[in-house]
């Protein structure tokens, strides 16, 4: 077990440790004491940061490369110990928790390069004589308000953008899993980021209303709840502060009658159940046309009770623990209130006594439900699926498109006829075509519609929207 402390300018800010993150799996383990920071905390935070932008936003983009090429070739070295770190915090299977810390890792590797290419346009006026050309310029000072359920993942894959383009930070990872994002800003200090430019500041969720009321912090970007999400863009946008905002998803898998079925299964079973469900992009509802939805809920049904629930740790793991006792109760909450609304729980469901005191649950399919349910509109974030019986491709469309969610979208079918329409007319960020509405690669942007997302996409080339702002230049003979 570690004490953990607050990073600020460039040091490690010990106090009293009163929080703690358990691990799910076994929950008389604790895995680290962290403290509880507050507006003290933040101010001394924003100030070394922007103390330390003007060297920093003004250095050879060379030297923030080459930081951010070391963070990762670090985080790649130590991937084993880091993503055991990560299993036992947040309770992903091993395989998962090493393949976020890979993650994270080529997410710093990939900005390394990103932190050299700095994009600007040379254009013709029309005045004669007058030369025109743009520039893009660090935005300043950036708050980082990230989730639990990709603990190193998110926190990188905001940190390396903004560093790579000239920002400083401070940052208020997810209070259940403090020791891995600590184990993250450990190796940005130790691979040399200079005093202020990369600032941590732990504690509960007063911390991350100091970040976003903050006069010294330019920019607020945020992964959470969209309760949480529109508190923090009203006080941000009130003071003017550029807002970044992923709040999740409802997201639809749609399968048709012309589906390779093993296909369509196996894609509905990684998207609504590994990671124990918990990631944003989870096909956490399951549209499925009259023709194959029998077949499809009866193996759908039979591949989950195949599933094997256990302690993140254990190599035969397929499904860990949920997070925390709250999200295992909000899970079992909603399994309830699908049932009580009609629908019919074809499996799982059941918190599971496996021997070590941990928060388990089976995984739960739940048919014969209406689109209206409010398992087919709220975010469960748990390893529940929901299906609905459609009629035909239209029907399911339409279906899709219900809701105030719109990240990620999925279909299962051989017709490039309906992939096609699909792509074009789903009210989604992100399609995905025979394949799992969850996973996605991190060179390429990542958003959604409606209430899912606001301002700027995250991730690849599009982060310099956000990260940067661009400032025209005229100049005369």
């Amino acid at each position: 077990m570690d004490n953990l402390t607050h990073f600020i300018n460039g040091e490690e800010v010990s106090a009293e440790t009163p929080n703690a993150s358990i691990n799910p799996s076994n929950t008389e383990e604790v895995v680290a004491r962290f403290p509880a920071g507050g507006a003290a905390e933040v101010d001394a935070a924003a100030r070394a940061a922007r103390a330390a932008f003007p060297a920093w936003s003004d250095a050879s983009p060379e030297i923030r490369s080459d930081l951010l090429d070391k963070v990762g070739s670090t985080i790649m070295a130590r991937a084993k110990e880091l993503g055991e770190l990560l299993s036992r915090e947040e309770g992903k299977t091993v395989p998962e928790g090493t393949g976020e810390v890979m993650r994270a890792a080529r997410i710093f590797k990939y900005f390394a390069g990103e932190a050299l290419r700095r994009h600007g346009q040379t254009l013709e006026s029309t005045r004669p004589g007058i030369d025109v050309s743009t520039h893009r310029e660090a935005v300043g000072v950036v708050g980082l308000i990230t989730p639990w359920n990709f603990p190193i993942a998110i926190p990188a894959w905001k940190t390396a953008p903004a560093l790579a383009f000239g920002n400083t930070i401070v940052l208020k990872p997810a209070n259940p899993t403090p020791a891995i994002a600590h184990a993250m800003a450990a190796i940005i200090h130790e691979a040399g980021a200079p005093p202020g430019v990369f600032n941590m500041v732990l504690g509960e969720g007063g911390v991350g209303a100091a970040i976003v009321d903050h006069p010294e912090v330019d920019a607020i970007s945020f992964t959470g709840s969209q309760a949480v999400g529109g508190k923090v863009a009203e006080a941000a946008i009130k003071r003017q502060a550029r807002i970044q905002l992923e709040m999740g998803g409802k997201n639809p898998l749609v399968i048709l009658d012309d589906a390779d079925l093993e296909r369509a299964v196996a894609c509905a079973i990684d998207g609504a159940f590994y990671g124990t469900g918990q990631r944003c992009t989870a096909s956490s509802r399951v549209i499925v046309t009259e023709g194959i939805h029998d077949r499809f809920v009866e193996a759908l049904a039979e591949r989950a009770k195949g599933l094997k629930v256990g302690h993140a740790l254990d190599p035969s793991t397929q499904i860990g623990p949920a997070v925390s006792a709250s999200q295992l109760e909000q899970n079992l909450r909603y399994v309830a209130i699908a049932t009580d609304e009609g629908g019919r729980l074809v499996t799982g469901g059941e918190r599971l006594n496996l021997g070590t005191p941990g928060f388990y649950m089976s995984p739960a399919v739940i048919a014969d439900t209406a689109p209206e349910m409010r398992i087919n509109s709220d975010e469960v974030f748990g390893p529940v699926v929901s299906t609905v019986r459609v009629k035909n491709y239209e029907e399911a469309l339409e279906v899709a498109n219900r809701g105030q969610f719109g990240l990620s979208s999925g279909i299962i079918t051989n017709s490039l006829k309906h992939a096609r329409h699909f792509r074009r007319n789903v009210r989604a960020g992100m399609v995905m075509v025979n394949l799992p509405t969850a996973g996605v690669d991190y060179h390429v942007p990542f958003g959604g519609t409606r209430k899912s997302s606001y301002g700027a996409r995250e991730q690849g080339f599009a982060a310099i929207e956000f990260y940067t702002q661009t400032k025209t230049v005229y100049v005369g003979g």
